[in-house]
């Protein structure tokens, strides 16, 4: 069950500027994370910034809903722009990490067609109602989260065995995310179906 808006509170609120903050953080992201290059360059002092960068922006993201929902400061706008800005930054990630040859291609193509085909399909099926986050989507954040920190930090040079958990926590990801994918599909397909058959009464 989703919480819902509350038409009294203002836009200018904290959990909307830790939104704020966090999309703003993406480009700085960005740049250190190229800066910082691949495994085994030596400007990995970037690499530590960037990593720094995505887990203070992923602890915004964990503070904005806290806050919202135990002052009730829950917004339309927070409602839109909390998830675009989780979507940039995790997007974001898994696009440098392929650029940088340390993620397939084909993992972040996978990933970002389901995050960001969900969330195109969440627009249109809205009129018929709301899709609550499921616990599996819950738990594909979570997951998305670890294995992300985990790739990201620039363990190489202690040997292959170091990268294995984020492979391994990468692939628990993959799994997770065509499979909740697909459940979001049929809820969606259920919600149509019942706001037809409703309307037919």
């Amino acid at each position: 069950m989703t919480t819902p808006v509350n038409p009294t509170a203002s836009n200018w609120n904290l959990p909307n500027a830790l939104t704020a903050l966090r999309i703003l953080m993406v480009p700085l992201f960005i740049w250190l994370l190229w800066l910082g290059g691949t495994y085994g360059e030596t400007n990995m002092s970037m690499r530590w910034w960037a990593v720094a960068v995505f887990i203070l922006a992923m602890i915004t993201d964990w503070l904005d809903g806290s806050i919202a929902r135990s002052r009730n400061l829950i917004t339309s706008f927070g409602k839109i722009a909390d998830p675009i800005a989780d979507k940039l930054l995790t997007g974001a990630a898994f696009v440098l990490l392929s650029m940088l040859g340390e993620l397939w291609w084909w993992v972040t193509i996978v990933i970002l067609v389901r995050e960001w085909g969900i969330t195109v399909m969440r627009l249109f099926i809205i009129k018929y109602g709301v899709m609550a986050a499921s616990k599996g989507g819950k738990l594909k954040t979570v997951l998305q989260t670890v294995a992300l920190v985990l790739m990201l930090l620039p363990l190489a040079s202690l040997g292959a065995w170091a990268l294995w958990p984020g492979w391994l926590v990468m692939a628990a990801v993959v799994i997770v995310t065509v499979v909740t994918g697909m459940d979001y599909v049929i809820k969606a397909m259920q919600l149509r179906r019942d706001y037809f058959t409703s309307q037919n009464k």
